[in-house]
């Protein structure tokens, strides 16, 4: 996709998107065979349901019809939210994360790879708990943003959530 396309797809469909409480996230146009595929994601502070995803879709088609912004071919429209494993790539990202585990793939000769949860977030880096191995307790750490290459959220089957922890 053109910087272009992609300019003139982020200005038209944020209004639209940010209208719903709800941030852009990402626009991506590829082909699948014929047809052109735009997929966009989006989340919120509270996460996406369903019935917004399908709400936004339903807006953002009659707003694409409207204009050129897709040419003339036929496409598909896949709007949703970027999914439990999502990569952390701003800010938001880290603190919307906050409890929840994470795997990061540290900068430089950072020892490579860390998974931990995330406890705090503020403006330098985060507060995390290391979880400890064979009986050993957690340990805390702090990490700078600028000491992480790439972090996605972990996927955790058994995690008891807060409220089932307090009682």
């Amino acid at each position: 996709m053109s910087t272009t396309q992609s300019e003139r797809l982020r200005g038209l469909l944020e209004p639209l998107v940010s209208a719903q409480q709800l941030d852009l996230e990402e626009i991506e146009v590829s082909r699948a065979g014929r047809r052109g595929v735009l997929r966009i994601i989006v989340d919120s502070e509270e996460g996406v349901e369903l019935d917004a995803c399908a709400e936004l879709s339903r807006a953002i088609s009659e707003k694409l019809d409207e204009t050129d912004a897709m040419g003339e071919g036929e496409y598909v429209l896949e709007v949703s939210s970027p999914g439990a494993d999502r990569p952390l790539t701003e800010h938001r990202h880290y603190v919307r994360a906050t409890g929840r585990l994470a795997r990061f793939h540290l900068a430089g000769d950072g020892s490579g790879e860390l998974v931990a949860r995330i406890l705090a977030v503020d403006e330098e880096g985060l507060d995390l708990e290391v979880p400890g191995v064979k009986g050993r307790k957690p340990t805390a750490r702090r990490l700078a943003f600028d000491e992480i290459a790439r972090a996605r959220v972990e996927i955790e089957f058994n995690r008891k959530d807060k409220k089932e922890e307090e009682a």
